[in-house]
């Protein structure tokens, strides 16, 4: 209510100063409805305000003519129509008018829909902005199934709106509502309607294969008619004024947790619209539960399952993640089976991998086993290749690392010193040394070694020396011996 000051103020600034509805609403800080309400109870409207003349006067009648005629015609068009008949004015203006003269069709009445208990429910996604996880920023998608007799909400949060989060929503509500609604009533989004055509409707074949496992009947609303599914529309705006406004969250699992207690807290205490003065929803859910279907003892699957190819490193990508898979997988086709929380990697029926879902981008998610065995059949390759090489050049050294191995030794210590004598001896060389250590039952290192320089110095060659780089540079060095002359020189200085 305002004074009698605040009204008389508002009839003589409309009467003496002729100012219009919202000039007087803003200097006055009032609504522009309190304006006309003063107005109206004066006998006055701002419609009898008295305008001046336009431009468009003459042109009135032929306008109205032709959207009575034709009602649908835009305002561009009638503009065209009025500027060849000679209309010097603007379309912004022409716009304005043809908005106000336009037929507009009789308001429709509704009936207020009634259900049974346990009969329908009604199901939808609302969008609630962004959430950053990471590097990765995810769009934030409700799901939310209303039960229409009792009212009772269930609500969930998902970072994907995809078939996947669809199915799982099913799933948890049906597992909230400890039983499944006949009838689930749903806008004509495309994880439910793939194609309509007046009353011939085709529903997504995945979702058919849900409603026939929980022996439900999907039912889609008719195009433009949103007060068949007002249920849930009420409940979407419930949601975000109730639970989501000022909300604080530290991630989805924390987001859940808050929307699981808040359905089974707040959301039930409210008053039952169909009788707000006595009942609570609370007490309308527990009255519709017995008449809901019962549950199926098999959970309906809800995994993700996505071909992947992998290349010559051991990562599966998925959602733009890579997650490790065993070495010897390497360079083919698996499959990855997603849960919210789980990644499953499959080959063929065998599950080869499992990891932690990562919902960031870019993400390595690893299982240090893999990594682990990896490096190992590296490192056994590679001294695989070396015994390859070895037997190769001088057969010999197979027995000789047969003897090494059960003396125990290190079999890779020997290979590589091996392998670095064959680049400073010639191969026969070798394998005479090597075939001389294995029959006297030295297989060792040093007793090959020994052997080589033996026979290198009754020939006149230099010892044999390994060097502790196997690169050209190193073994390219020429070392030139010191005179000892000058050892003797420096001893007989000093001698006391």
């Amino acid at each position: 209510m305002i004074s009698r000051e605040r009204e008389a103020e508002i009839l003589r600034l409309f009467n003496a100063e002729r100012w219009p509805v919202g000039t007087i609403a803003r200097q006055l800080g009032l609504h522009h409805t309190t304006v006309k309400r003063v107005l109206a109870q004066a006998g006055l409207a701002p419609k009898l305000l008295i305008s001046r003349p336009s431009i468009i006067d003459p042109y009135l009648p032929f306008v109205i003519e032709t959207l009575t005629k034709y009602p649908r015609l835009t305002a561009s068009r009638v503009f065209q129509m009025v500027r060849e008949r000679g209309y010097p004015g603007r379309s912004d203006h022409f716009r304005t008018l043809v908005a106000r003269v336009r037929p507009r069709p009789p308001a429709e009445a509704f009936l207020r829909l009634r259900t049974l208990p346990g009969e329908q429910a009604q199901v939808d996604w609302a969008h609630f902005g962004k959430a950053t996880i990471g590097r990765a920023v995810r769009t934030l998608w409700a799901f939310v199934m209303v039960l229409s007799w009792s009212r009772a909400v269930f609500l969930r949060f998902y970072l994907s709106a995809a078939m996947p989060s669809f199915l799982r929503g099913h799933v948890d509500a049906f597992r909230f509502f400890t039983g499944v609604p006949r009838v689930l009533l749903y806008d004509n989004l495309k994880s439910a309607v793939l194609e309509r055509s007046g009353q011939a409707i085709r529903f997504h074949p995945t979702l058919l294969e849900l409603s026939a496992h929980y022996h439900y009947e999907p039912r889609p609303v008719a195009v433009a008619r949103g007060n068949e599914k007002g249920r849930v529309e009420r409940a979407i705006r419930y949601v975000r004024d109730s639970f989501f406004s000022a909300r604080v969250w530290t991630d989805l699992t924390d987001l859940n947790r808050q929307a699981e207690q808040w359905a089974t807290g707040i959301a039930l205490e409210r008053r039952w619209p169909d009788d707000a003065t006595a009942r609570l929803v609370r007490d309308a859910f527990e009255e519709e539960k017995p008449h809901l279907l019962s549950l199926s003892d098999v959970e309906f699957p809800t995994d993700e399952r996505v071909e992947v190819d992998v290349g010559k490193t051991p990562y599966a990508r998925f959602d733009l993640n890579d997650y490790s898979v065993p070495h010897d997988r390497v360079r083919r086709t698996l499959v990855v089976a997603a849960s919210l929380d789980t990644v499953r990697i499959l080959d063929g029926m065998e599950v080869v991998a499992t990891h932690p879902r990562s919902w960031d981008r870019g993400d390595q998610v690893e299982n240090t086993d893999h990594i682990e065995d990896l490096v190992q059949a590296k490192s056994t390759a590679r001294r695989h290749r070396g015994i390859q090489r070895l037997a190769r050049a001088a057969p010999s050294t197979e027995a000789l690392l047969a003897r090494a191995a059960e003396r125990g030794s290190n079999l890779g210590s020997i290979t590589s010193s091996l392998l670095r004598l064959l680049e400073v001896v010639s191969a026969a060389e070798l394998e005479q040394a090597v075939a001389e250590a294995v029959a006297n039952e030295i297989p060792t290192l040093g007793a090959v070694r020994q052997i080589l320089d033996q026979k290198r110095a009754a020939l006149g060659k230099p010892p044999a020396v390994i060097t502790r780089f196997n690169t050209k540079r190193a073994t390219d060095v020429v070392v030139t011996p010191h005179r000892l002359e000058s050892y003797d020189q420096i001893h007989k200085e000093h001698k006391p």
